[in-house]
């Protein structure tokens, strides 16, 4: 049967050194008053005090003391009266008395220091146990898989605990099973005569094993109990209800030397480590779960932008060819209509394209090397191209740019630059102004873009730079903001916005500059 881990007693032996010792003084102190005065057997007295040093305590030290001392003089007194006293005798007598107070002070002293070396050696151990169980610790934290943890708690266990072996595997039904590792003592082995049984991994375990004893909870400390007569120590540490394969861990030490309460104290401090390496692995499941959804919406996405661009590209070019009199003259609605028609389609072209940009962002794939950028040659080309827009709606372009450099991928750079002026310019109203500034302020480049728009309200600040929230009504998906601020923020930089006091809606592009800026210029 199993049983309760075994107790260990502090001062075995104790009670019966005590009881001899008073034996002893009861059997000299008879003698010496039976004997006559000048054998002096009161001498022997300091037998059972000497005796006390065995293991008594010091208050039955100290009785045996007194009473030796009273049995001197009442051995004394006696045989005075019986026999006489002489000077000789009543010497004989003191030293007697004296080499028992000497005997006792001896004792006591030497009980003294047995006690304080026996306090050392304990506190040595115990700081040798602390040492062990910082190491046992130490061994098992960190990002481990639940198997690596198994391993290396297995062999911390073996060295803090001083067991034969040390194999921990969890249950399923009954049976020992992954993650599992057993470790031994090799020189304990090698002085085995009989060969022992080896891994119980794929076995059936006893009873007596699997189940803890029927025992009082105070005997059963920390779900630690024994088995098979002490020989072995077995603990259980609970997994995670979501952990591969199921079942609790089962601990099986074989003749541990260390203290049940040491034991107890290392599976208690291995449970919380268990836990967090259990939550480790459910976090990496989830993370590469996750994975592999991202890289199949990233495909759909590809997939999607790709497909949607060449059917459009090819209705643009069907409009177009209408609009140029390929079909003969058309009707002045028909080519409002078509006109609205290649606008639509220019939208959706445009999301296809920003769809992409947002799958390759998030998917970390850069489209071009980090390399020199002149910005100020960038901004001046994203300004030339959408001159022809601006002029359509009345709006003037006024740029005040510096020359300055920058390290970074181009193409990304040059598509956050175009969404802040291609948006100022959108939401100007007809006549307006967009103001574009490039300057250098300490290290680090501040491009702004300033407009006469309405401005985004004070509720959707908050979520002006995420995905598919747009600024307000008309604003489109948001993606262009989004993107833009990925793209700042890879490069080390950031974008905000603001509203001036005459009602100016400002955006401001800042990044790291790596190379010295060059000498400022103006148009």
């Amino acid at each position: 049967m199993n049983s309760a881990l075994p107790p260990r007693f502090a001062v075995p032996g104790e009670r019966t050194a005590a009881a001899l010792a008073w034996t002893l003084l009861g059997l000299i102190t008879a003698a010496d008053i039976l004997t006559p005065t000048q054998w002096v057997l009161g001498t022997l007295l300091s037998a059972p005090v000497a005796l006390a040093a065995l293991g008594t305590s010091q208050r039955t030290t100290l009785a045996l003391l007194a009473f030796s001392v009273g049995a001197n003089l009442l051995a004394g007194g006696l045989n005075a009266g019986r026999d006489g006293i002489t000077t000789f005798d009543a010497v004989n007598r003191t030293v007697s008395i004296l080499t028992v107070l000497l005997v006792g002070l001896l004792t006591l002293r030497a009980r003294e220091a047995s006690a304080r070396a026996a306090r050392l050696a304990e506190e040595e151990r115990r700081l040798t146990f602390e040492r062990s169980l910082r190491t046992l610790v130490e061994s098992v934290s960190g990002p481990l898989g639940e198997a690596e943890f198994v391993s290396r708690a297995t062999a911390a266990l073996q060295a803090l605990t001083g067991a034969r072996s040390v194999e921990i595997g969890a249950v399923d039904r009954a049976i020992l099973r992954e993650p599992y590792a057993r470790t031994t003592d090799a020189a304990a082995t090698a002085q085995e005569s009989a060969p022992r049984e080896l891994s119980r991994l794929n076995t059936r375990l006893p009873l007596d094993v699997l189940t803890r004893p029927p025992s009082p909870a105070a005997s059963v400390q920390n779900n630690v109990w024994a088995a098979q007569g002490g020989d072995l120590v077995l603990a259980r540490l609970s997994r995670r209800p979501a952990a591969e394969g199921g079942g609790d861990l089962l601990i099986i030490m074989e003749r541990p030397t260390a203290l049940p309460g040491e034991i107890a104290q290392a599976v208690g401090t291995l449970q919380p480590l268990l836990d967090r390496t259990g939550l480790l692995d459910e976090l990496r499941l989830q993370r590469a779960q996750l994975a592999e959804r991202g890289e199949v919406l990233r495909d759909l996405v590809y997939a999607f932008s790709h497909d949607l661009r060449t059917p459009l590209i090819a209705n643009a070019m069907s409009m177009e060819t209408a609009l140029r009199g390929a079909y003969g003259p058309l009707p002045e609605a028909y080519r409002a209509t078509l006109r609205n028609g290649l606008e639509a389609n220019a939208t959706l072209l445009a999301l296809a394209d920003q769809l992409l940009a947002v799958a390759k962002v998030e998917g970390g794939e850069p489209e071009d090397p980090s390399g020199d950028v002149n910005l100020r040659d960038m901004t001046l080309g994203v300004l030339s191209q959408l001159q022809a827009r601006a002029d359509a709606r009345s709006i003037t372009l006024e740029p005040h740019l510096s020359g300055v450099r920058v390290q970074g991928r181009p193409h990304d750079l040059r598509r956050a630059v175009q969404n802040l002026i291609d948006n100022a310019v959108k939401f100007s109203p007809p006549g307006g102004t967009v103001r574009v500034t490039l300057r250098t302020d300490a290290d680090e480049a501040v491009l702004t873009v300033q407009d006469d728009g309405p401005g985004v309200s004070a509720a959707r600040i908050a979520s002006l730079f995420q995905r598919f929230r747009g600024g307000g009504a008309g604003s489109g998906t948001g993606l262009g903001l989004y993107l833009t601020r990925r793209i700042a923020q890879a490069h080390g930089g950031n974008v905000t916005y603001a509203r001036t006091a005459r009602a100016q809606s400002t955006f401001i592009l800042t990044l790291p500059t790596e190379l010295p800026t060059s000498t400022p210029e103006r148009l």
